[in-house]
């Protein structure tokens, strides 16, 4: 209201005011009540932090107050590192001989760790699979007998600086990328992935399924060794820059990124002189995902770096194993924060399965979502669209949830769609609890028992309950 004094006797008289606007904080049929009368109404969208839980409000309090300076420093440290780092594609190698702490009679798997008892249907076979591939047993049967009698050792990839994508099991004669991190001083790794069609890492364990296992150790891993050999290392996320701009967001769909890697060995690869060079340059040439391990190893290596800062509140690890969903925070260390896998959701299926058929969301992909890619960057992808909406706006509308979730946005990694902005990375766990907006995943569906592969793909929403944890323990481990 205004207020002007009158001249003849000095008193206040309160006028209305002749121009209304209002600004609506809360129920938005508020807002429409009061532009069904003519005025001008804005709604704010608002809700009470973390649902109003009085431990969770507590800890955001303090997050948010007196140690914010703190975190918010270290926040700003990690983003440096995830924009700045530069990951290399050095060696291809055995496990064995590459990754810490693998021996023997060690199988790799997705996820955070978790005993073989509580293992889902397609990570049990993809095990099997590896198994049989390293020749330790004949059958599924004679590999679970193995297992289960702990003659085989189990262990989270994530422990030994490894990713491996859906329900990749991976032995220690399988070949995997090396990724270096020059900026860090730190390395990285993942398996190569296996391809389309009946294979493991689909949590499949025929003799066909098998078969793919020894061919990448005989045949693949070899020949891109010597390739490497003669090409020198290869930035494996410059590539992946320039795969945002044709379409990819660099893990649903990466066919734009893995051309481009082709592209730039092809001279290298046909150097090769091993004998099946021609069966191997067609199995790459068939495989439309076998960007996606490198991606993810790439990425690997600059969460670890990242994950060296204390006191920051980002996410520094997201993955799942089928049975449960971990997340890590560079500010409590080694610590898993755990969650029963979610479902799936926004999906379309192959032909004759549906949601009943589904398992719950598996894989160690998850990290490409922290470095500004996958959902992150879904607004990069028109072909994502197709599972998050049907058009781009939807897209879009992935790509801005996960901005308001993260601590920065990429320098290197550019969509188009929003005037080549830099996509969202670092996500903070405060603001995540605080607005109960979790990550939003691209990822493939696998049959939760009959062992029949892929089954479709959709996009899987992080449960929010590991943030809820995790925040807690934040707020713990600064004192």
């Amino acid at each position: 209201m205004k207020s002007s004094r009158d001249d003849q006797d000095g008193t206040t008289v309160l006028r209305l005011p002749t121009d209304v606007r209002v600004v609506n904080v809360g129920l938005s049929i508020l807002g429409e009540g009061v532009r069904a009368q003519g005025v001008p109404a804005v709604d704010v969208e608002w809700r009470i932090p973390a649902g109003g839980r009085e431990d969770l409000v507590d800890a955001l309090v303090r997050l948010y107050g007196t140690a914010t300076e703190r975190i918010d420093e270290a926040n700003r440290e990690v983003a440096r590192r995830l924009d700045e780092g530069a990951p290399v594609l050095v060696s291809v190698g055995a496990a064995i001989d590459e990754v810490p702490g693998v021996d023997a009679r060690t199988i790799l798997h997705p996820g955070p760790p978790l005993p073989w008892e509580q293992f889902c249907d397609p990570l049990r076979r993809s095990v099997h699979a590896a198994v049989m591939a390293e020749g330790w047993a004949s059958s599924p049967e004679e590999a679970e007998s193995l297992v289960a009698g702990g003659e085989v050792e189990l262990d989270s990839a994530n422990q030994h600086r490894t990713v491996v994508p859906m329900a990749t099991a991976l032995g220690p004669s399988a070949p995997v990328s090396v990724v270096e991190n020059p900026q860090g001083g730190n390395r990285a790794y993942s398996a190569i992935n296996q391809g389309s069609g009946k294979t493991p890492w689909f949590g499949v364990e025929t003799p066909e399924a098998v078969e793919r296992l020894i061919f990448l150790r005989e045949a693949v891993g070899p020949v891109l060794r010597d390739t490497l050999r003669s090409s020198g290392p290869i930035d494996l996320f410059s590539l992946v820059a320039q795969g945002l701009q044709m379409g990819d967001d660099a893990h649903m769909r990466v066919q734009a990124t893995t051309n481009l890697f082709l592209r730039h060995i092809l001279p290298d690869l046909v150097g090769s002189g091993h004998p099946d060079l021609v069966e191997v340059a067609r199995f790459l040439s068939f495989d439309h995902l076998f960007f996606l391990n490198l991606a993810m190893a790439a990425a690997k290596a600059l969460i670890d770096w990242a994950a060296d800062v204390p006191g920051s509140s980002v996410v520094v690890g997201m993955a799942r194993n089928g049975t449960t969903f971990g997340i890590r925070l560079a500010g409590t260390g080694d610590r898993w924060f755990l969650a029963p896998a979610p479902p799936v959701g926004d999906a379309l299926y192959h032909g004759g399965f549906a949601s009943e058929h589904a398992a719950p969301d598996i894989g160690d992909s998850a990290v490409l979502e922290l470095v500004g890619l996958g959902g992150a960057a879904a607004a990069a992808s028109p072909a994502v669209a197709a599972f998050v909406g049907g058009t781009m706006a939807d897209a879009v509308s992935v790509t801005e949830a996960f901005d308001r979730i993260c601590v920065a946005r990429s320098g290197r990694f550019k969509l188009p769609f929003l005037d080549y902005r830099g996509s969202p990375m670092g996500v903070d766990v405060r603001r995540v609890v605080e607005l109960e907006a979790t990550p939003s995943i691209n990822t493939g569906i696998l049959h939760a028992s009959a062992g029949t592969g892929q089954v479709g793909a959709g996009v899987a929403r992080a449960p929010l309950g590991c943030f809820q944890e995790a925040l807690l323990g934040l707020n713990a481990s600064l004192g």
